[in-house]
C-alpha cells in the first residue's frame, strides 16, 4: 500500500517578533550640558583603557566576537572615541572600518553585503565608523534609496542584528549627539587649522544645511531600531571629554556582560619551556 503524501507544505516555526523599546532614546531628552574636567577625564580614561585591554584579551582567548557601531553628527567625536580605544589594544584584536560611499561592485549587491564581508573573525572586535544605518539616514535624506527601500530597511536591519546576536556576536550601538552651535564651532576650528582641514568636506557642509531633515530621520531610526536586545545608546557630546568617556564606558559595560575577564592560563608545555629558557627554574 502506497504511503499517502500530504499536499500541505511543511509548517515552519514562527520566530518571536523583535520587540522595540517602549521608551526609545530621543535627542530632545539629552542633557547637553554634561561635561568633565581634564584631570577627571584623564584618570577615568586610563582606567577604561585598562578594562578595554582586559576585554580584548578575553575576547581573543575565548574566541568571542564583537561589533561596535558608531553613528553621530559630523564632527561629533567618533574619531576621538576610536583613537582612544585603539591606543591600548593589540591591533590584531581590533579592526576599524570607516564607511563611506559604496563601490560600484558593492552597488551590485544588497546594501548589507558590504557589512557582511567586514564582520569580525573569532577573537576580534570590529568598529564601524558609520554603518548600515546610512540606509535610513544619508541614503534616505539624499535620495540614494527610494522611499520603499529605506522604509523596509528598518525591519531588515533589526533582523540582521538578530542574526548577529543568534550567531554569538556582541553588538553595541552608539550615537554621539552635538548641537548645531557646537558643530559650527568645530567646523570653524577645522577650517582654520591646516593640519585638520582635511576633516572638513563639502559633504559635511551639505549635511549641515539639512540638519532638521536629519533630526527627523534620526528620531525615527531610534523609534524603529532601538530594540530590547539591541538598544541605541545616545550620548551628549558637546563636551569631547564627557562624550569619549561615556561612549567607551558604555562599550566596556556592554561587552563585559557575562564575560570572564580574568587572564587566560598558560599552556603547561609552553610554561615549562619558557621557565627553562628564561632561567626562572635556575637556582639563585
Amino acid at each position: 500500500m502506497k504511503k499517502k503524501i500530504s499536499s500541505q507544505a511543511p509548517r515552519i516555526s514562527q520566530r518571536e517578533p523583535i520587540r522595540l523599546q517602549r521608551r526609545p532614546p530621543s535627542l530632545a531628552k539629552l542633557d547637553m550640558t554634561k561635561h568633565v574636567g581634564r584631570k577627571e577625564y584623564e584618570t577615568k580614561l586610563a582606567k577604561l583603557q585598562v578594562h578595554l585591554k582586559e576585554l580584548s584579551l578575553a575576547y581573543q582567548s575565548q574566541r568571542r566576537r564583537a561589533v561596535v557601531v558608531l553613528e553621530g553628527w559630523d564632527a561629533a567625536g567618533k574619531g576621538g572615541v576610536i583613537r582612544r580605544m585603539h591606543w591600548p589594544l593589540d591591533p590584531r584584536g581590533l579592526k576599524v572600518w570607516p564607511i563611506s560611499a559604496p563601490t560600484p561592485d558593492e552597488l551590485d549587491h544588497h546594501y548589507l553585503y558590504r557589512f557582511w564581508t567586514r564582520l569580525p573573525r573569532s577573537g576580534q572586535l570590529v568598529v564601524f565608523d558609520r554603518s548600515w544605518y546610512g540606509r535610513v539616514l544619508v541614503e534616505r535624506i539624499e535620495g540614494y534609496a527610494t522611499k520603499s527601500e529605506w522604509q523596509r530597511a528598518y525591519a531588515e536591519i533589526n533582523e540582521f542584528e538578530r542574526l548577529l546576536d543568534d550567531d554569538g556576536v556582541r553588538l553595541v550601538k552608539i550615537f554621539l549627539h552635538i548641537t548645531p552651535e557646537e558643530q559650527l564651532a568645530r567646523f570653524r576650528a577645522r577650517f582654520n587649522d591646516p593640519l585638520k582641514r582635511w576633516k572638513l568636506s563639502a559633504e559635511d557642509l551639505r549635511n549641515r544645511a539639512r540638519w532638521a531633515d536629519y533630526e527627523v530621520a534620526i528620531e525615527e531610526m531610534f523609534r524603529r531600531t532601538s530594540t530590547v536586545h539591541q538598544p541605541w545608546i545616545v550620548i551628549p557630546g558637546n563636551s569631547k571629554h564627557y562624550g569619549r568617556l561615556a561612549a567607551i564606558n558604555a562599550i566596556v559595560k556592554r561587552l563585559s556582560e557575562d564575560v570572564d575577564l580574568s587572564p587566560a592560563g598558560l599552556d603547561p608545555t609552553f610554561e615549562q619551556r619558557a621557565r627553562k629558557v628564561l632561567g626562572f627554574d635556575q637556582p639563585s
